[in-house]
């Protein structure tokens, strides 16, 4: 049965490392809408389009991720899932393609989180840009996860 990787988490907590582990390891397509977005429209695309272009990247991979699944080919959904309603359509959606879905929730402490997306913002890489104000107002927009949301802890430490 294919397997839909679900990750949650906040920026800098280790999602994409993971992805690329889990990629690799269960012979998956990984989804990172982060990289759509840096391709498509540069690593800071204005805040007001934002929203849009995300929406888009979204509405886009969906039908790709749904299909690897019922061609019994895992996938990984390397999106944060920082709302409730993202992640129980995520669910709804991989077992209506006959899979299951499996949420990770993967965490380091703020300090570390801090660390990483400032580092990754110095690097040459094509990788959204993170300004530290702008880690503090998202920060705002994650929904933790409830008690009946079964998932697996990651917890990325250093890296």
């Amino acid at each position: 049965m294919a397997t839909a990787h679900l990750l949650f988490g906040f920026l800098g907590s280790g999602k994409t490392t993971l992805a690329r582990d889990l990629e690799h390891r269960h012979r998956a397509v990984r989804f990172t809408p982060d990289e759509w977005m840096a391709r498509l429209f540069g690593e800071n695309p204005p805040a007001e389009t934002f929203p849009l272009h995300a929406a888009a990247i979204l509405d886009l991979m969906e039908p790709i991720w749904t299909r690897c699944l019922r061609l019994g080919v895992d996938v990984v959904l390397d999106y944060g899932f920082w709302r409730r309603a993202e992640r129980d359509h995520a669910r709804r959606l991989a077992e209506g393609c006959g899979a299951r879905a499996l949420l990770y929730r993967v965490e380091c402490s703020e300090e570390e989180a801090r660390r990483r997306v400032a580092a990754r913002n110095e690097r040459a890489e094509r990788s959204l840009f993170i300004a530290p104000e702008t880690f503090d107002v998202l920060k705002e927009r994650l929904e933790p996860l409830q008690a009946d949301e079964i998932c697996l802890a990651v917890e990325t430490g250093h890296v």
